[in-house]
């Protein structure tokens, strides 16, 4: 069981993490250009390399499995939008319950962790419902898994949370007991750089 910071106290890429996850990026960026089309991966890399704070989070995200991408640029900021773009929800990132209330309410076979908190760790956050929507707009995700997403506090206040899915070419949202995780199970996440 985590808390707080516990995942990782160095927040630094080493020169060969961040050569790599640039390169990664970088070949993701280039494959997928329906996912941000207009932008150059030039302009995304300076602004990655003028705030090297967000490359340790992307590095979490990619060395969860989410492979992430730029989905978006927020013209207000400047700053380019990223989301796990993984066709399956992380592999890094399943059987989590939602957050920390319902891992310290489950009285036995309690998971490892939990979704809130690992995106705090990670310096990320859960996307919410909107974002999921506009995520699948760009591809076909979750199509055997689920991901839980931001729970509004009304439903949270009474024990459960929501996650999305694909089934049948439409986008589900279901809900759950908070306290329960499933192997299918994990959590997407958002970064704005």
């Amino acid at each position: 069981m985590t808390k707080g910071n516990d995942i990782s106290n160095k927040t630094e890429l080493s020169p060969e993490q961040h050569e790599g996850l640039l390169k990664a990026l970088k070949a993701r960026f280039e494959k997928n250009m329906n996912r941000h089309e207009g932008q150059e991966w030039a302009n995304v890399q300076a602004r990655l390399e003028a705030n090297t704070e967000k490359l340790w989070s992307l590095h979490e995200m990619e060395r969860t499995g989410g492979e992430p991408d730029v989905v978006g640029y927020d013209h207000k900021t400047g700053e380019y939008i990223f989301y796990d773009c993984v066709a399956e929800s992380p592999k890094g990132r399943r059987s989590v319950c939602y957050d920390r209330a319902a891992l310290e309410s489950r009285k036995e076979h309690k998971p490892q962790n939990n979704a809130v908190d690992m995106a705090a760790d990670m310096g990320i956050e859960l996307l919410t419902e909107e974002q999921y929507r506009e995520l699948q707009q760009l591809g076909n995700f979750d199509l055997k898994t689920s991901s839980w997403v931001v729970t509004p506090s009304n439903i949270r206040n009474l024990g459960g949370a929501i996650f999305c899915d694909r089934r049948y070419d439409t986008v589900f949202v279901y809900h759950n007991g908070a306290e329960s995780y499933y192997a299918a199970r994990g959590f997407r996440g958002s970064l704005k750089v």
